[in-house]
């Protein structure tokens, strides 16, 4: 089968597609607007995971695979941010936003230039990243419901996970830093052969959360 068609990367691509289908359900004029949208992106959040068990319980890990997912978690991860804040634009959510988007924007320059140099097992995912993701997903959810639930204040829990995933993003951003620091602080590398590049990049990495 190609493997742009395998299991695991149609539920990534189906991710992708999701994004503008949520951003539509988010701002349509209705009351059900909200929960549609929480609906949509935690059915994207599901795919994250799911995608990733099944590349490797059925063996379908690929290059394409190890790009598309990180990819699209990033994409949906940023567009869902962006309508949270425009939909409140106050100062205190307007900071953890700009941090994770730039944290995120940080770790994928790094992760592309160690992957030129051939050493981007160097910063692999920690368990920290994943504490992190998992506090963001739940944050963001929150976020887009914003309406209390079985009398819970909805929206504050949302804020407070938020930080939280703020606090451990931060954290997990110095761990991938430092693991780098030996790399980033030597002297100018000469190009490796092709054949070393090639090795990189066509051996399916684990994405960094």
């Amino acid at each position: 089968m190609n493997k742009l068609y395998n299991l695991p990367n149609l539920l990534t691509l189906s991710r992708i597609v999701l994004i503008p289908v949520f951003v539509l359900v988010f701002y349509l004029p209705v009351a059900w607007s909200a929960p549609a949208a929480t609906v949509i992106f935690m059915l994207a959040a599901f795919t994250d995971w799911l995608d990733g068990y099944l590349a490797r319980r059925l063996e379908l890990t690929s290059p394409l695979g190890a790009f598309l997912d990180p990819v699209a978690d990033k994409l949906m991860v940023a567009t869902a941010l962006v309508v949270v804040l425009q939909a409140d634009p106050q100062l205190w959510l307007a900071l953890p936003v700009m941090v994770i988007i730039g944290r995120e924007i940080t770790i994928s320059a790094l992760r592309e230039w160690m992957a030129e140099l051939g050493q981007r097992a160097q910063v692999a995912v920690s368990e920290i990243g994943k504490f992190k993701t998992t506090a963001q997903m739940l944050a963001i959810t929150l976020l887009i419901y914003r309406e209390d639930l079985w009398g819970l204040p909805v929206y504050l829990i949302g804020e407070v996970l938020l930080y939280i995933a703020v606090i451990l993003t931060l954290w997990s951003m110095l761990i991938y830093l430092r693991a780098a620091w030996p790399l980033l602080g030597a002297e100018p590398i000469e190009k490796l052969p092709a054949n070393c590049a090639e090795t990189g990049l066509t051996q399916p990495p684990e994405s960094i959360e």
